[in-house]
């Protein structure tokens, strides 16, 4: 005799928890990439281990939009992208540049290196606990995708135009400290988290996209390190004109409690 077919309750709940396994599979992927990258760096491959680092970014952006669009999200998923994004966004970026350029600088090298991977830590712990409670609009602090693609930019930068780990490791050094720093730091950063995909925009919106791939892909290396300058620049930018308007208000007041108190 032939089985009943299964209630459709239960049939929905089993590919239901198949489904979970979509979302990771591009965690999973991102955490290759990353991993690929030390190797390649292991090897003094390291315009390869950059441009993994690059792969695992854009597989990383992909995982969260898969979970929510397939309504799959779940507490393990969140736990496994921020262990696969210490591998790709902190543990790789600090070994490549420090096997390209840091390793002969003695202490400040690996210290140097050091400074950057504990940031990219404290931040992911930091991001995990801050969930609902700070302005989704903005980031807290560099987000450690974009402090990786500081470091894999300039490293794939120089390559591409001749420029050895040697010739650039002060700058190297300099700016791995920065984006370690920048990670840990209270700077605000723009999220794109309040752009709204479903929203109707005009026609001349969608050549925005076209004319960013066609830039990108005229030099990658340049393009990429420029855009991620500006972004990591950008939240200093807005800080520093948040702080004068706040200390121009502050005199406007302080000019208006003055005004009073001589009137009186």
């Amino acid at each position: 005799m032939d089985q009943p077919d299964q209630p459709p309750l239960i049939a929905l709940e089993k590919r239901r928890r198949g489904i979970y396994i979509l979302p990771n599979l591009f965690t999973t992927a991102a955490l290759f990439a990353g991993f690929f990258a030390i190797v390649q760096a292991m090897n003094q491959r390291y315009e390869v281990a950059a441009v993994a680092i690059f792969v695992a970014m854009v597989l990383d952006s992909l995982d969260g939009r898969v979970a929510r669009l397939t309504h799959t999200q779940s507490a393990f998923g969140a736990e496994y992208d921020s262990l696969s994004d210490m591998v790709s966004f902190g543990a790789a970026p600090a070994l490549v540049v420090y096997e390209w350029a840091l390793k002969d600088m003695g202490k400040l090298g690996w210290i140097a290196a050091f400074i950057y991977c504990a940031g990219a830590a404290l931040r992911l712990a930091r991001f995990n606990t801050n969930i609902g409670v700070v302005d989704k609009r903005y980031f807290q602090g560099l987000p450690s995708p974009a402090a990786a693609a500081l470091i894999a930019g300039l490293v794939w930068v120089s390559i591409d135009n001749g420029v050895t780990g040697d010739d650039v490791r002060w700058y190297a050094c300099i700016l791995t400290i920065i984006a370690g720093v920048s990670m840990v730091s209270n700077v605000l950063f723009w999220s794109g988290k309040d752009l709204n995909l479903r929203k109707s925009v005009p026609f001349i919106v969608v050549i925005a996209p076209v004319m960013a791939f066609a830039l990108v892909s005229s030099n990658p290396p340049v393009v990429l390190f420029a855009l991620f300058l500006v972004y990591a620049a950008s939240g200093y930018i807005m800080w520093a004109w948040r702080w004068s308007s706040r200390r121009r208000r502050q005199a406007v007041i302080r000019g208006r409690s003055g005004t009073d108190a001589a009137g009186h």
